[in-house]
C-alpha cells in the first residue's frame, strides 16, 4: 500500500446559502485545488458526501451532479451516505484508492444545504438516519438520542449539565477565530445554563445548528506529494459500526463504535493517544464531546466531563479539542463535517490556523460519528 497525503483543502463560510450543495462543493474544490497548486484536469476520481440532497434539494445522483459543476463530467464519482460521517467516509475509500495505486490524486468532500427549509422538516429529515420501523414512529430525534446519552452519563459518573455547558463555551470561545464559523461569538455559562432545554437535560446551546456549507480536500499519492509545498500525510483512517437500535445498546454512557474505531486506527499509525496533539472530533451535542473524548482514550470513562470543565480541552490546554469551534460553533452540514474537520486538522499541522493554532501540533485526529452512534470513522494525521 502507498502513502497518502493532503495536499489541498477548501472548506466555504458554512451558514445560510442561497447555492445548491453541488455548488457549495464547487467553491470549496476550487479552492483546495488551488491551495494544492494543481488543475482541475489532474483529478481521477471524486467521492462525494451528501445526506439529505433528496429531500431538501429534491436531488439524487449527486456525484456526477458535484463533478459536472466542476467541469469534470468524465471522471468516476462515488456519492456517500453514511449519516454524519458521509464525506469521513468518502476519505476512508478515497485513502484506499490512491494507497492501492488506483489514482495518484482523488478529490474527496461533501457538502449539504437544509437551511432553506423549515426547521421542523429539517429535524424530521435528520431523524431518517435512525430507524424507520421503531424508533421515528415514537418521534425520537437526534436531541432525544443524545439527551438519553447525557441521563445515562450523568446516572454512571455524576456528569452535571455545568459541565456540558463547559464544552459549549469552550467551543464557541475557539469559532470566534474561525473566518469560516457559523458563529463567531462567545457565549457564558450562564447563557448556557438559562437557555430553553431542547431535550432535557440538553438545552438550546447544547446542541449544534443546522447549517449549509462545503468542504474539499486533494488526496495524492506520495510520488505526487513530495512534488508539493504542505504535504500532510495520512497515517491511519479507521471505522466501526455499533448497533443501530438504542434498545439493543448494553450502555448508553459509551459509544463501542468510537473506542474500535479509535483502536483500528491507534494500531493503523502505531501511535498512542497521548501521541496526539490536537483533535476535531464530532460534539453534534455537548455530551458527544464527553463521551468522545473517552472513547478516543483522551480521558479515562467518567473523566471527559471533569476535563471540559477544567479546561483541559482548551486551546492552551492538555489536548486542544475542536479548535475550529466544533460542530457547536462551526456549524453542522452533515454531509461536508468530515471533510471540514479533516481540512481543519490540515490546516493545524500545516501551522496556518492563525489565532487558533496549536502551538508545536505535529499529530492529528478526526474523528466524526454518524446517526445514533451506529457508525464512527476516526483518522490521524502527521506532518514530516
Amino acid at each position: 500500500m502507498r502513502r497518502v497525503a493532503v495536499i489541498g483543502v477548501g472548506v466555504t463560510k458554512f451558514g445560510r446559502h442561497d447555492r445548491t450543495s453541488a455548488e457549495l462543493f464547487a467553491e470549496a474544490a476550487a479552492d483546495a485545488l488551488a491551495d494544492a497548486g494543481l488543475p482541475a484536469s489532474a483529478v481521477q476520481a471524486l467521492y462525494y458526501g451528501n445526506v439529505v440532497g433528496g429531500e431538501t434539494e429534491k436531488q439524487l445522483h449527486t456525484g456526477p451532479q458535484a463533478a459536472s459543476v466542476l467541469g469534470l463530467p468524465a471522471i468516476p464519482t462515488t456519492r456517500v451516505e453514511n449519516a454524519c460521517a458521509s464525506s469521513h467516509t468518502a476519505f476512508r475509500h478515497a485513502v484506499m484508492e490512491v494507497a492501492a495505486g488506483v489514482s495518484d490524486v482523488v478529490l474527496v468532500g461533501g457538502a449539504e444545504r437544509v437551511l432553506h427549509v423549515p426547521t421542523a422538516d429539517s429535524t424530521e429529515y435528520f431523524a431518517y438516519c435512525s430507524d424507520a420501523s421503531w424508533e421515528q414512529p415514537l418521534g425520537l430525534t437526534f436531541p432525544g438520542v443524545f439527551a438519553l446519552v447525557a441521563r445515562a452519563h450523568m446516572a454512571k459518573y455524576g456528569t452535571t449539565e455545568e459541565q456540558m455547558a463547559a464544552v459549549a463555551v469552550k467551543n464557541h470561545r475557539h469559532g470566534v477565530h474561525n473566518p469560516k464559523a457559523q458563529f463567531q461569538k462567545e457565549i457564558t455559562l450562564e447563557q448556557v445554563m438559562k437557555s430553553a432545554y431542547v431535550a432535557d437535560p440538553l438545552k438550546l446551546y447544547d446542541c449544534c445548528p443546522f447549517t449549509d456549507g462545503g468542504a474539499a480536500l486533494v488526496l495524492v499519492s506520495e510520488e505526487v506529494a513530495r512534488r508539493s509545498r504542505r504535504p500532510v500525510w495520512v497515517l491511519a483512517s479507521a471505522a466501526a459500526s455499533d448497533w443501530m437500535l438504542l434498545g439493543d445498546k448494553r450502555d448508553l454512557s459509551r459509544v463501542p463504535a468510537t473506542e474500535r474505531a479509535a483502536a483500528a486506527a491507534y494500531r493503523q499509525a502505531g501511535l498512542r493517544p497521548a501521541d496526539v496533539d490536537v483533535v476535531e472530533l464530532h460534539d453534534c451535542f455537548t455530551i458527544a464531546e464527553i463521551v468522545a473524548t473517552e472513547g478516543l482514550g483522551l480521558f479515562e470513562p467518567g473523566a471527559g466531563a471533569r476535563a471540559a470543565e477544567k479546561g483541559e480541552t482548551s486551546l492552551g490546554g492538555k489536548i486542544p479539542v475542536n479548535p475550529s469551534g466544533g460542530l457547536k460553533a462551526k456549524g453542522h452540514p452533515i454531509g461536508a463535517t468530515g471533510a471540514a474537520q479533516i481540512a481543519e486538522i490540515v490546516t493545524q499541522l500545516r501551522g496556518e490556523a492563525g489565532a487558533r493554532q496549536v502551538g508545536g501540533a505535529r499529530t492529528g485526529l478526526t474523528h466524526t460519528l454518524g446517526g445514533n452512534t451506529a457508525t464512527v470513522l476516526v483518522s490521524l494525521f502527521g506532518r514530516d
